[in-house]
């Protein structure tokens, strides 16, 4: 009883003070229901069966924790490559830095614009995505910012799209803390690849609603920003159609506290959904988490869930990830395979890997292993002249290459293997 009034004491602490932005009938009520989840659920904190490896504190202060800003000197990701281009800072739209926002086989506007709007699409998905995301496991940080979303932006693809949509997610102020919210539509037939990239902010809230309807494609790479004190907390709920494929994956470097949350629902027959990521921590203070959830409510389903950590000097890694096989969801084909390549003594890796099957006619596997750099390939590769330094850098390339190669554009794929190649080769 006592832990509970602390609970709800911490969350009221959190929501004082908080007003909801503003908007049409419909936009008001879905944000007032999400605050209503929020206090219903509490905010989490350790003692919370999904937290207990990670300690959501910063996530839940009422101020966010100051983020020094950072610059690598490197040019921008995805630069060379032609997008449709949105950027954010701070959460708040730049529209001199953006593209104009149209493009063929599709209509795309600001959040706020369509939370404005008395009769819009985005009315059957905000929150509804996320709603749905609560059961079996609450996530009240998801509903935080739901409720608090100040924008983001709504992306309906009704054919395939040629050229990718990519936001930019750029920090300016050490003490900013942001809540951005996306939703994307994607029609029968229709196929669209968004790109994300940067730290956003000094807290950095983000959610993604995906609703990918049969024959549909919805393909996702984002990259989670430099700054070396950044906090972020990210969700991402999708509805998967028959035979449509949903792909995401992520890379992370740096930062003192990232937690990455994946929701995939399967409702229709021969539907794809992989999900995968790399990490690369180094240092006590970095600590990065991967909790995924992935159910199949339909006939031969498959998906990959594909996690790769590199950690030194105390980094710390958490992988958690479960597969929920529903009644008469026969030919399930369900991968799960979360690994961490410790580069040191003092770096760990926690992992909570999942299996809950209620069909009979399914081919489910999970596995977890964490170990250190193979002695016997890198004396090989010592005997041939490979210096060790190199040496140790390509076979950490190639531990983090079956997460990669989840990525279905290979010039994007090619892009980041350049840029961890950097990273390595600067911190080895």
């Amino acid at each position: 009883m006592a832990i509970a009034k602390l609970k709800a004491d911490a969350t009221e602490a959190r929501l004082a003070g908080v007003t909801l932005p503003d908007g049409a009938q419909w936009a008001r009520a879905a944000r007032g229901d999400a605050l209503a989840r929020v206090r219903a659920m509490g905010l989490p904190s350790k003692r919370d069966e999904y937290w207990k490896y990670t300690n959501p504190s910063d996530l839940t202060a009422v101020d966010a924790p100051s983020a020094a800003l950072f610059d690598g000197g490197e040019a921008p990701l995805f630069g060379d490559k032609e997008c449709l281009n949105i950027v954010f800072v701070d959460g708040v739209f730049d529209a001199q830095a953006s593209d104009p926002l149209a493009g063929e086989g599709i209509e795309i506007m600001r959040l706020c614009d369509a939370m404005a709007a008395d009769i819009h699409w985005a009315k059957d998905l905000y929150g509804v995505l996320e709603t749905r995301g609560q059961v079996p496991v609450e996530r009240p940080l998801a509903a935080l910012n739901t409720a608090l979303a100040t924008d983001g932006v709504v992306i309906h693809a009704t054919a395939k799209v040629a050229k990718p949509i990519h936001i930019s997610y750029l920090h300016a102020d050490e003490t900013s803390d942001a809540n951005l919210h996306n939703l994307v539509k994607v029609d029968a037939g229709a196929e669209v690849t968004l790109l994300e990239t940067g730290p956003g902010a000094a807290r950095f809230s983000t959610c993604l609603e995906v609703d990918i309807a049969d024959t549909g494609a919805f393909h996702h790479v984002r990259t989670q920003g430099r700054d070396h004190e950044r906090r972020t907390v990210t969700h991402c709920f999708a509805r998967v159609g028959a035979e449509s494929t949903f792909k995401s994956f992520t890379v992370t470097v740096n930062g003192v506290l990232t937690r990455n949350e994946c929701v995939l629902d399967i409702i229709g027959d021969d539907a794809v959904a992989h999900v995968a990521g790399v990490c690369v921590g180094d240092g006590k203070d970095f600590h990065h988490d991967d909790t995924v959830f992935i159910t199949h409510d339909a006939l031969n389903g498959e998906s990959r869930q594909v996690f790769k950590k590199v950690l030194r000097n105390g980094a710390t890694g958490v992988f958690q990830g479960k597969i929920l096989v529903k009644a008469g969801a026969q030919k399930t084909d369900g991968y799960q395979i979360s690994q961490s390549l410790l580069l040191d003594e003092d770096a760990q890796f926690l992992a909570k890997p999942e299996l809950e099957i209620y069909a009979d006619d399914v081919a489910c596997s999970h596995g977890s292993t964490s170990g250190a750099i193979d002695e016997t390939a890198l004396f090989y590769l010592r005997s041939r002249g490979v210096p060790v330094r190199v040496a140790r850098n390509l076979l950490t390339l190639s531990f983090m290459a079956e997460a990669l190669d989840e990525i279905a554009d290979s010039a994007l794929a090619d892009e980041l293997r350049d840029r961890l190649e950097g990273w390595l080769a600067r911190h080895g």
